[in-house]
Formats: C-alpha cells, structure tokens, sequence
C-alpha cells in the first residue's frame, strides 16, 4: 500500500498504479467506503484503462466483505455513475484518473442521489480508516451483480432536453479514446445529428492526444475536422467524459465560461428567478448575464464539491465552472458534460445562426486563460501580490479562493491560487480587451516571478 497522503486529493483518490494506487488499497478502500457511508449496496462503474477493471474488483471485494452488495454498472463515463447512484439512490464509485495519462487511476466517491464525497465529507475519514485497518465484519458478505445502465442514463439525458425540433446539424465529437465513444453513440441515437466520430476507439494510452481538451494543443485534431467537414459545431470530452469542450463552426475555441452563460440564460428560461452558481474565475460575463436575465449570481469556490454544495443549500438550478464542469439540480446537482453539451445542441439547433453568432452576446471580456508559475513559497510570493495592490485607489480584494483583486472601474480582475499538490501559483486574469489584460496579467507575472 503507497502513501495515503499522496494519493487522497482535495475531491478524490488518484495516483500512479500500482506503485500509488494498487488493488490492496482499492480493497481498502472499499471496505472504509461501506463503514463510513452505511451503506448496504454500492454501485460502480470504470472507465477504459487497463487497471480499472483489477481496482474495481478489489474494491468490490472489499465491499462485500463489509457485507453490502455490489452493483457493477461496467463500462461508464463519471456522469452515468452520477445517474446510477442518483437513480438507484445508492453511494457510488467510479474508477478513472480522467484526463491523467495512461499510468494513472483513481476513485471518484459519491453518497446516494450522486452526493459528493471530498475532505470534508468524508474522505479524510476514509484515508485514516484505510490507514488505521478497516475493522472486521462479522456479518453475511454482500454480493456482486452487474447491471447495463447505458441505455437509462442516455434516455434519462434526453428527458432533461428537448431536441426533438431542432434543424438537422453536423456535429465533430472527439472522444480522445476516452469513455465519450462509449456513451455518445446511445445519447445521440435518434437526435437529428450527422456524426463525425474521433478517436472513439477506447484506448487507455491515448495514442491521439492526451483526453485533456483544457490544453489547446488536444483541441487541434477538433478544430481542423470542423474545418474540414463544414460542421455546425465540435465537442471534445476528456477521459471519463464529465467534461465537454465546444468548437464553433469556425474552428475557433468557446469560452467555457460562455458555455455557462448560455446555459444559464436556458435555465433560467424555464425555471425563472434562480440561482446561478459560478466559481471566482468564470467570466464576469457570467453574473452579468443571469442577473440581466432575472436570476441571481452566487459565486463560490474552485471545485466541484464547493459548487455542489452552494447548490444544494441556494437550490440553484445549474452551476459552472472555467474548466468546463458544468451542474444541474434536475441532474442530483452533478456535473455533466453530456448533458451540457445537449443544451449547446438544443440552442444552437432551435435557431438558425451559426454558433459564433448564437454567443456572441455570451463573450463580452478578454481572458488570460490559467497560467502557472512555479514557486518555491506560494504564502510569500501571494504576499507580495497583495502587498502591491492593496490600498490601489478602486481596487478591491478578497481571499475566498486564493487572492482575489479586481478594479471595476478600471475593468479588469485576476486571481491568483495556489496548487493543493504542487508548489505552482495559478493566475486567472481578465479585462475589457486584450491590451489591458496583456498589461495587468504580465503585472502580476512580474511580480510572482520576481527573483
């Protein structure tokens, strides 16, 4: 068993197999996951890596000797083990690393109706019980049955959108290898929808490109088949597919902060007066625009267990983040990709526009995009930013994530994070236009690099 400490993250348990992670840690876990939840029964689901279906195994094991009963579901993205758990109303588990690459693996937890599970809510528990020796149950084993949850989740997806009037569209999707070729095919299944497939194949070494869309570089094979093929739209899925990225008809990358907005503004079109839930570093357009469109902005922390419980306790109706995680209440208040990606569609599709044109209005502020810099103390070198800003005629600070300053009247804000893992600060800056971000991004990079 590796270190513990290492491997139990802010929101879940990832790390290189089997040197990190291995199927006796897997087991453990299992076994602390039953002890901790209560529970009876236990439904997971895995993604494409070679190592995902030993650890899910091991973990089942572990389970069962705790005497719940497992419900393996298979093959899966990390939304459909959302659906299973919200579904079945049972505590989940869902093997991936993501968009890691092929040596990694990893644990997403989750407490019946898709409830997360995160330091705070009970997954330091779970490491110290892992840690300490998961007590002995004395009881009957639980048992392991499998259950095809596929065609349910796609089905279910459809019921939360209407596509059923829209204008025929050619739609890119680039799965990068990852679970999207397994669960796009049921979900689109009868829409109006031409479907260019890439990489599709589900290939735990990403032989393409890394299924990480948040880089660039993994969008290009995207952009030129849009290009290309004269498709209305490209969508590309990271590796266990709980994150969609868009292309425009152009080629040109959207703003996933854009992406919330026009969600937002759907939203709120059917449940009017909501609220809106975004993290510190979406666009200012984004509270701009739910508050223009009669709802209410509530803005939250980085993080998917900080947006889905500010959610739940302002029964918000959808949430979104800069990385491209994007909430629904009506979906237990879990991150879908596929169901943001079908809203894109319905919009796009219900009008007759190109996509560029469709967020336009949604695209209102020049963004820096995330920039890291290595540094060898995050506390200090935060210091010295702040230092330098306080007392700024206009300018505003606050500490709710990181260091947080901005200048309305000016027109721009940055924020300044530290890693959880890593000895990197991460900068967010944006601006009216590019000349001013230029100007107050390389500010604050000055002063983060500084000798």
């Amino acid at each position: 068993m590796g270190d513990l400490a290492k491997i139990f993250k802010a929101y879940d348990i990832r790390g290189v197999v089997p040197d990190e992670l291995d199927a006796a840690t897997a087991e453990a876990v299992g076994a602390a996951f039953v002890r901790v939840t209560g529970a009876r029964a236990v439904v997971t689901a895995h993604d494409m890596r070679e190592s995902s279906v030993p650890l899910a195994e091991a973990f089942a094991r572990g389970a069962t000797s705790q005497g719940a009963d497992v419900i393996e579901a298979g093959l899966g993205s990390t939304d459909m083990l959302y659906y299973a758990s919200g579904s079945l109303d049972l505590p989940g588990a869902m093997f991936t690393a993501s968009h890691n690459p092929a040596r990694y693996n990893g644990l997403k937890l989750c407490r019946a109706g898709a409830r997360p599970v995160g330091r705070d809510t009970g997954l330091t528990e779970i490491r110290d019980m892992v840690d300490g020796g998961v007590p002995g149950f004395e009881g009957e084993p639980g048992v392991v049955s499998r259950r095809d949850l596929l065609k349910g989740y796609a089905d279910h997806l459809k019921t939360l959108v209407d596509l059923s009037s829209i204008r025929p569209l050619k739609v890119v999707v680039d799965a990068g290898n990852g679970m999207a070729g397994h669960t796009v095919p049921p979900v689109f299944e009868g829409l109006p929808v031409e479907l260019v497939a890439l990489y599709f194949e589900l290939d735990g070494s990403f032989p393409n490109h890394e299924a990480n869309p948040i880089e660039p570089e993994n969008l290009r094979d995207l952009q030129a088949k849009v290009r290309e093929t004269g498709a209305d739209i490209g969508l590309a899925f990271d590796g266990d597919a709980d994150r969609c990225f868009v292309v425009d008809e152009r080629g040109e990358i959207v703003a996933p902060s854009a992406i919330t907005a026009l969600v937002a503004t759907r939203e709120l079109a059917k449940y009017p007066g909501s609220s809106i839930v975004h993290n510190l570093i979406t666009s200012w357009a984004v509270p701009e625009i739910v508050a223009e469109r009669g709802g209410t902005p509530v803005r939250t922390r980085v993080g998917h267990s900080f947006i889905k419980q500010t959610m739940a306790e302002t029964g918000a109706v959808f949430g979104g983040e800069h990385s491209a995680h994007f909430y629904f209440r009506d979906f237990w208040f879990a991150d879908s990709g596929m169901l943001a990606a079908l809203h894109v569609l319905a919009a796009l599709g219900g009008q007759d526009g190109p996509l560029s044109d469709l967020l336009h209005e949604f695209s209102r502020y020049v963004a820096s995009g995330e920039i890291n810099s290595e540094v060898a103390d995050q506390d200090a070198v935060t210091a010295r930013v702040r230092d330098a800003f306080s007392g700024r005629a206009g300018v505003e600070i606050d500490e709710l994530d990181g260091l947080t300053v901005r200048d309305e009247a000016a027109g721009w804000w940055f924020n300044l994070r530290p890693s959880n893992t890593e000895p990197l600060l991460r900068l967010n800056a944006e601006a009216g236009d590019e000349p001013a971000m230029a100007a107050i991004r390389d500010e604050v990079l000055a002063l983060v690099r500084e000798k």
